[in-house]
C-alpha cells in the first residue's frame, strides 16, 4: 500500500451500520459456503463409507471415514500459516477468496471420484487429497473470518457481531443436514449409498464459485487499510514475540473445539452406532439441535459486550467439566427422540460459551500486522490435535470396549481449557484492537 492510499484511508468518513452490515453478510456467505462443504463430509460419511473402504463392519468404515476427516484438519495449521501470513501482508479480503477458491476444488474432486470398486485404492487416495485441499481452505478461512468479522465491527458490538462466525458455520453445517434430510426422503438408502451421496459435494463446488463473487464486492478493513506499520521481519518472528497471546490460544481452544465437534459432527454418529437411533431419527436431532445452537450464538456474544468475555467464558469451563460425563452417559441408554434431543440441546448450550466469542476473544489478542496469522495458527494447531481427532478417539474407545473413557478424556480438556479462562485477562476491557 502506497503513503498516498494510507492517508486518504485515515481520513476516510467512519463507516456507517448499513456497511458494516454489507461487510459482515458478505464474508459471513462465504464463510457458510466455506463450512458447508467441510461439514457434508461429516454428514455423509455414513452413506459414501462403503464406496471407499468396501471391507469390515460399519464401526470399522466409519474408522477409517473418520481418520481422513482428520487427515484434513492436519492441513489446517498449514492453511492458517499461509492464509494468516497472506492476509496479514495483502489483505483480509485477499485471503479470503483464496480459501474459497481452494474449497471449490476439494468438493468437486470428492463429488468426482469413482468409487473403490471401480479405480481401487486410487479412491481412498484421491479423497485424502481432497480433504487436505479442504482442510487448507478451512485452516485460512477462520483466522482471517474471525480477523475480519472482529475488525469490521465497532467496539462496543464486537462480541455480537463476531459471533455471526459460529453463526455461518453452523449454518453451513445445517445446511449439509438438510440436504441428507431432502435426500433420504427423495432417495433410497440404496440410490443413496450408490450415487446419491455425490450431489451435495456437486452443490457445495457450486456455491462456493458463487461465494467467490460475492467476496469480490467486500471492503477491507480499517484496520488493515490504516495500518502504517509495514513489516520490517517475519511475520512469524513477530508472532513469536507474544507467546503468552499464542498459548492463551491454545489453551482456551483445546476444550471447546472438542467439545464443539463430540455434540455436533460426532453426535450423529454416535446415536446410530451407539445408542441405536436410526439415520434417519439421528439426523433430525442433529438438525434440531443445531438450529437452536445457531440461534444463541448471538445473544451470548451481545451478552458479552454486556459483562465481558471472561464470565460466560468460566461458565462454560464449568458447566463442561461437571456435566459432560453425565450427558453422555445418560445419553448412551436413551430411548426416546426428545430424550436425546433435550440431552444434546443442554450441552450445546453449555459449548455456546466457547461458540459464541472465541473468534473475538482470540482476535482482542493480537496487534493487526499479525492478527490474522496469531488467530489462524495456533487455533488451527490445537483444532487439528483435539477437534479433528474427536471422532476417530471415540470410535477407538468404543472399539476397545472403553466408551466411557472419551467421555473423561473430553471432561479433562475442558478442565485444561477452564485454568486458561481463569486466569487470563478480559479481552473486552485489555484488547489489542483499541492500542493499534
Amino acid at each position: 500500500m502506497d503513503s498516498s492510499s494510507t492517508l486518504s484511508a485515515s481520513n476516510a468518513e467512519p463507516r456507517s451500520t448499513s456497511q458494516r452490515i454489507k461487510s459482515i453478510f458478505s464474508g459471513s456467505v462465504g464463510n457458510l459456503v466455506e463450512w458447508y462443504d467441510w461439514y457434508v463430509y461429516a454428514a455423509f460419511s455414513l452413506y459414501f463409507a462403503k464406496s471407499f473402504f468396501p471391507q469390515g463392519d460399519q464401526t470399522a468404515q466409519l474408522l477409517n471415514t473418520a481418520a481422513i476427516f482428520a487427515v484434513g484438519f492436519i492441513m489446517r495449521p498449514i492453511g492458517g500459516w499461509l492464509m494468516g501470513i497472506y492476509a496479514d501482508r495483502k489483505g483480509r479480503k485477499a485471503a479470503l477468496l483464496a480459501s474459497v477458491l481452494l474449497m471449490c476444488f476439494g468438493s468437486l474432486m470428492i463429488a468426482l471420484t469413482p468409487s473403490y470398486e471401480t479405480i481401487g485404492v486410487a479412491a481412498p487416495v484421491l479423497l485424502v487429497i481432497a480433504r487436505l485441499l479442504q482442510g487448507l481452505s478451512v485452516g485460512g478461512e477462520y483466522g482471517t473470518s474471525a480477523t475480519y468479522l472482529s475488525e469490521t465491527a465497532t467496539k462496543e458490538s464486537r462480541g455480537f457481531f463476531s459471533s455471526f462466525q459460529y453463526v455461518t458455520l453452523i449454518s453451513g453445517q445445517l445446511i449439509a443436514l438438510a440436504v441428507l434430510i431432502v435426500l433420504q426422503q427423495t432417495l433410497t438408502l440404496e440410490q443413496l449409498e450408490s450415487w446419491g451421496w455425490r450431489v451435495p459435494f456437486l452443490i457445495g463446488a457450486l456455491c462456493a464459485v458463487v461465494a467467490m463473487f460475492l467476496r469480490r464486492g467486500m471492503e477491507e478493513t480499517d484496520s488493515f487499510t490504516k495500518k502504517k506499520d509495514k513489516p520490517t521481519e517475519s511475520l512469524m518472528r513477530t508472532l513469536m514475540r507474544h507467546p503468552k497471546a499464542v498459548f492463551t490460544v491454545v489453551g482456551l481452544t483445546m476444550g471447546g473445539t472438542l467439545a464443539f465437534y463430540t455434540y455436533t459432527t460426532y453426535m450423529q454418529k454416535y446415536l446410530v452406532n451407539t445408542v441405536g437411533m436410526s439415520k434417519t431419527d439421528s439426523t433430525m436431532i442433529s438438525a434440531a439441535t443445531l438450529f437452536l445452537f445457531m440461534l444463541l450464538q448471538p445473544l451470548v456474544g451481545a451478552l458479552s459486550d454486556k459483562i465481558g468475555r471472561r464470565p460466560i467464558l468460566i461458565a462454560f469451563g464449568v458447566l463442561g467439566t461437571l456435566c459432560t460425563v453425565p450427558i453422555l452417559t445418560t445419553l448412551h441408554t436413551i430411548q426416546t427422540w426428545w430424550g436425546a434431543f433435550f440431552l444434546i440441546m443442554a450441552a450445546l448450550i453449555i459449548v455456546s460459551g466457547y461458540t459464541s466469542i472465541n473468534a473475538v476473544v482470540k482476535a482482542e489478542l493480537f496487534p493487526t500486522q499479525i492478527r490474522a496469522l496469531g488467530v489462524g495458527l495456533p487455533y488451527a494447531l490445537t483444532v487439528s490435535i483435539f477437534g479433528g481427532t474427536a471422532e476417530y478417539v471415540a470410535l477407538w474407545f468404543k472399539s476397545i470396549g472403553l466408551e466411557s473413557g472419551f467421555y473423561w478424556y473430553v471432561t479433562g480438556c475442558i478442565a485444561c481449557s477452564l485454568l486458561v479462562y481463569v486466569f487470563m485477562k478480559d479481552t473486552r476491557t485489555h484488547s489489542q484492537m483499541d492500542k493499534d
